[in-house]
């Protein structure tokens, strides 16, 4: 899967996010580090999701906006 990130660069480093992941951050010292690392913590962020729904009633909803 894709999934959109925002980085943000400071004196410290690079911050970086995924909008679609809510929680879903981390950082690194260059680009290509944040980049990583958040390509790590996106792939835990799914398995812990996968492991909550395991045995839950799934379905969808129509969300107008």
């Amino acid at each position: 899967m894709k999934y959109k990130i925002v980085l943000h660069h400071s004196e410290e480093g690079y911050s970086v996010w995924v909008p679609g992941l809510p929680g879903c951050c981390s950082q690194g010292e260059t680009e290509a580090e944040a980049i990583s690392n958040i390509e790590i913590a996106a792939r835990e962020y799914l398995s812990a999701v996968e492991d909550l729904l395991e045995g839950g009633d799934i379905r969808e909803i129509e969300v107008a906006v």
